[in-house]
């Protein structure tokens, strides 16, 4: 799935599977410009 904003442009792609391995996520995590620590504290 490829995930996308207008303001400020941006786009990452995530794979469609039912789990990520940690590596992949966090990869994930780093093209989106978000910290493993906030988007932890955002889970909850």
């Amino acid at each position: 799935m490829v995930l996308r904003r207008d303001q400020p442009f941006g786009h990452v792609v995530v794979p469609d599977h039912k789990e990520l391995d940690r590596g992949t996520l966090r990869a994930i995590l780093r093209g989106a410009g978000v910290a493993v620590e906030e988007f932890i504290a955002r889970l909850g």
